[in-house]
């Protein structure tokens, strides 16, 4: 028998950086790697991943990274974790490590332990066993994960959606999942974000029929936004484009190495003779298809908005349609840019979040997989806190008691030994790790806060002189200020800080001693005060004191 722990790094109360580990008495399986953007406040922020500490300091006993689709929600922290455990084996369909290549290409990581798994073929890891299964979303080859154990199986569905229309790399293997319902299931891992919709998600993840009416309505050039991993978004486009005189023309390698590797690989399909080239970006009723990668949602919109581009330029003819309904973290910067474009009287069209739904499961999904699982407990993960309290309201429907219904938060620990949840108030240390750009380091919080300041309060330099002999002050201080005060309208202001700093100066300077740092916290603390007083601001202060 075994003792088992299931807790999350990340995926809990939140919509993004999914993170699962499973402890199987010593053994570590880890499901999904990825990654959510920032809030509005958390300035020059790109994006967050799960802090990885637990996986580091047990990377002995840690079998794998289990990823279950090639979107950023679930793979986009690989990069920065093969960067600190380049040997830690990752796992994946064929596409889905196609995709995490690309990635880590991309990010400049050469080396990484990377398995391609085929769906419905069993991985041993001694007495457990790791058994994939092909469930329906916007991507190919996603995966469903069966983790066996002695006290029956633990199920991560991963995304997913009942859809019998999609078929080949999109299918789902129904037939498997009852299959493995009936053997046992010990606890089921079923997502949460739109447990709060009604009915089935099919067929409103379907919107062919809105393209080819944008298409029939507006004669001339498409600029059309795209999440590049969505590939079923991309295969109706290129089906409604196939009807029509129209061609495609892809801007950006990212994007265009993404496409032709799926064209090559069957996972796309379109005629060669539609995908024109840059000589038709400004043909008449030309298809532009733009993405942007995980740093900087929609800023090739922006970058095309501001001029930028070197290859499009504007016109009133133009019609600007982002592909995707909008997603948790980025509401605010697709408002703003859909009123950019409204200002510069370009048509815009983006499809509605009530109408239109991406591939995750509907109350009526969810039901379907609980009854084909029959699970004995019911663990509710991806998703804001009140839409896995709602996934657990779903399960009680399904005759799941609701002692057997695991509402956690980041770093929660259910306990199973011998097959049976047992009290625990154990929890692991769990955090977020902050991500500017390019650096993998963490930003951390008092980073954060420094910006928040600046971008309130500003910033003000206190600079003077002191003779390096006689300990004289030999100029200054002078003080600049950039986002403190307008200037001109408070010189008094200037002119009343610098006397205040040149009295904490001389006062300071004993015996011709200079005690640098006590001359810059005896600034900063008058300043701050005066500073505050006069205009209820808090600039952040810095003294630079240099001897000649």
């Amino acid at each position: 028998m075994s003792k088992i722990k299931i807790f999350a790094l990340g995926g809990l109360n939140e919509d993004g950086k999914n993170m699962y580990v499973v402890c199987v008495n010593d053994d570590i399986f880890v499901f999904d790697a990825g990654l959510k953007y920032p809030k509005d406040r958390m300035l020059g922020i790109d994006y967050i991943i799960p802090s990885f500490d637990y996986i580091k300091n047990n990377i002995k006993n840690v079998k794998g990274i289990f990823i279950t689709h090639g979107h950023e929600s679930n793979m986009g922290a690989l990069s920065d974790i093969i960067a600190v455990l380049p040997d830690i084996p990752i796992y994946g369909s064929k596409f889905t490590i196609e995709i995490i290549k690309m990635q880590l290409n991309n990010d400049g990581i050469k080396k990484a332990n990377l398995i391609e798994i085929t769906p419905h073929y069993k991985i041993n890891f001694g007495e457990n066993s790791i058994y994939p299964i092909s469930v329906s979303h916007s991507i190919p080859d996603s995966l469903c994960y069966v983790l066996n154990t002695n006290d029956g199986a633990i199920v991560y569905t991963g995304d997913f959606i009942f859809d019998p229309g999609m078929q080949g790399n999109y299918k789902m293997d129904i037939g498997k999942l009852a299959y493995v319902g009936k053997q046992g299931v010990l606890c089921l891992l079923n997502e949460s974000l739109y447990a709060n919709h009604k009915g089935y998600t099919s067929p409103n993840h379907r919107v062919n029929h809105f393209i080819r009416e944008q298409f029939n309505t507006y004669p001339d050039r498409f600029i059309m936004s795209v999440l590049p991993a969505h590939i079923f978004r991309l295969q109706e486009i290129f089906d409604e484009v196939t009807s029509t005189n129209r061609k495609i023309v892809i801007l950006g390698k990212q994007l265009n190495e993404l496409i032709h590797m799926c064209l090559s690989n069957g996972y796309l399909s379109i005629s060669p003779n539609k995908i024109g080239s840059l000589d038709n970006l400004n043909d008449k009723g030309v298809v532009v298809l733009i993405s942007d990668g995980k740093e900087k949602p929609y800023a090739n919109i922006e970058k095309i908005l501001n001029g930028k581009d070197k290859f499009i330029k504007l016109c009133d003819t133009d019609t600007i349609f982002i592909t995707e309904p909008m997603y948790l973290g980025i509401e605010k910067r697709m408002v703003t840019i859909m009123d950019e474009i409204a200002r510069q009287n370009i048509n815009v069209i983006s499809l509605s979040t009530k109408k239109h739904l991406l591939e995750h499961p509907s109350r009526e999904d969810l039901m379907l997989m609980i009854n084909l699982m029959n699970p004995k407990y019911y663990f509710p993960v991806k998703g804001e806190y009140k839409e896995q309290y709602r996934n657990a309201e779903i399960a009680t429907k399904c005759a799941i008691k609701k002692e057997n219904i695991l509402l956690k938060l980041n770093g929660d620990v259910a306990y199973f030994e011998d097959g049976v949840l047992k009290e625990t108030f154990e929890h692991i240390e769990t955090d977020e790790i902050l991500i500017n750009g390019k650096s993998s380091d963490d930003i951390g919080e008092l980073v954060l806060k420094d910006r928040e300041m600046l971008a309130e309060n500003g910033i003000v330099i206190v600079s003077a002189t002191i003779d390096r002999i006689t300990k004289e002050l030999l100029s200054g201080p002078l003080i600049s200020t950039r986002g403190f005060i307008y200037v001109k309208d408070n010189m008094d202001i200037l002119k009343e800080s610098e006397i205040i700093a040149r009295e904490v100066i001389k006062n300071t300077i004993a015996n011709n001693n200079v005690d640098f740092n006590l001359i810059k916290q005896e600034i900063r603390e008058k300043l701050g005060k005066y500073f505050y007083n006069e205009t209820d601001y808090k600039p952040i202060i810095i003294t630079v004191i240099q001897e000649v």
